[in-house]
């Protein structure tokens, strides 16, 4: 596997990416797959290596970036908009889609933990150049996400304080701060305790705008799912599932049109199944990207034009 350190622009502002690329450089140009980081995720998480290692040993690129006020990325910090994410994610596309040991008529992508799952669904569906996509413990509405985390009266505390910030912020001007673990997306006891991501966790962003909740309201892969018309789409989830709700996966597996799969991983938890059902699944994203990802020159279709 070949690493390049590699940026572009979204929207006017510098983006930070890593490039890896198969070894085989002589059978360029790869098929390519674009991934954004998941819930509060950066490029270089050794969290993703194992499938990009798997991808690029099956002949195919993989470009994945920090956010726009994420990790190295330019931009503000104190922004969490999956809309923002998106328009990323599209840009990122037509990055790699520019480069010349990129196949552009091959281009899948990948999304891993709560929005990045949800965000490889909104790509696919915003996107028509994405031939294929495998959303894993995707969050398929943030509004429904936000509300299972908090007891009944919390949730109506959290609606008082997003009216009170939004008119706080049309008097003077500024808007509350919040911590997007603590006030946004509250932990679970195995969040806490968890070392998946310790490489990372103290350079992500502790103070993001409250009113980044209100683009998680409206934050539905719910909906867009069935939007996505020719690209098939792998979903992963985990079974009995409080961080992202098992239902969320199921819910957009059946809404989804063919092709599609659904794995369900057992006898785990949300942060558990990443090392836990490794050997199983990353085989399967592999296999699911060289079945689907690579669209053949030459398309048929067959009409024999005879009647009864």
């Amino acid at each position: 596997m070949r690493v390049e350190d590699v940026s572009f622009y979204s929207e006017g502002e510098r983006v930070s990416a890593t490039l890896r690329l198969p070894d085989r450089s002589g059978d360029a140009p790869f098929p390519a797959v674009v991934q954004g980081p998941g819930w509060l995720g950066l490029k270089d998480a050794q969290l993703y290596l194992p499938y990009h290692e798997a991808l690029t040993a099956a002949g195919i690129a993989v470009l994945i970036f920090d956010y726009r006020g994420f990790g190295s990325s330019g931009g503000a910090s104190d922004l969490l908009l999956p809309s923002r994410q998106l328009e990323d994610l599209i840009n990122a596309v037509t990055f790699v889609a520019s480069r010349t040991d990129v196949d552009d008529d091959s281009i899948g992508t990948f999304g891993s933990g709560g929005t990045g799952g949800g965000n490889a669904i909104m790509l696919a569906a915003a996107d028509s150049r994405i031939r294929c996509a495998v959303s894993q413990v995707p969050v398929a509405d943030g509004e429904d996400w936000l509300r299972r985390m908090r007891r009944e009266y919390e949730w109506y505390e959290l609606l008082e304080s997003l009216r009170a910030d939004r008119t706080a912020r049309v008097l003077t001007g500024e808007g509350r701060l919040v911590h997007p673990r603590e006030d946004i997306m509250l932990q679970t006891p195995e969040r806490r305790a968890t070392k998946v991501k310790k490489d990372v966790d103290s350079r992500v962003p502790t103070r993001v705008q409250l009113r980044s909740v209100e683009g998680i309201l409206a934050y539905k892969p719910i909906e867009a799912v069935g939007r996505i018309a020719d690209a098939p789409l792998l979903i992963i989830g985990v079974e009995d599932d409080p961080v992202t709700p098992t239902d969320h996966a199921v819910d957009l597996y059946e809404r989804a049109r063919p092709p599609k799969k659904l794995l369900m991983q057992r006898h785990t938890t949300h942060y558990g199944a990443y090392a836990q059902h490794a050997d199983t699944v990353i085989p399967q994203i592999s296999d699911w990207f060289s079945t689907y990802l690579r669209r053949e020159p030459v398309t048929v279709r067959h009409d024999a034009g005879v009647t009864t």
